[in-house]
């Protein structure tokens, strides 16, 4: 699977193929490769979050340690 996606565009098309799924428009042949795909899809977003909570923590506990030297000054 391309891991070019962005976590936007991974949602997008995973929000297609559940609509598809859903509203019976997915013949049976179909389906087994639109549930991999999902599985694939869903991959990525957990990535994505996972990459950006990181990050947000990262920062947080800059800000906190800045914050720390700052008032010991």
């Amino acid at each position: 699977m391309e891991q070019n996606y962005t976590y936007t565009d991974a949602f997008n098309e995973l929000q297609t193929i559940v609509r598809e799924i859903e509203n019976g428009s997915t013949n049976i042949d179909e389906l087994a490769e639109k549930i991999k795909r999902a599985s694939d899809l869903i991959q990525v977003c957990k990535a994505k979050l996972t990459a950006t909570e990181d990050e947000v923590n990262s920062l947080l506990q800059k800000i906190s340690a800045a914050e720390e030297t700052n008032d010991q000054e």
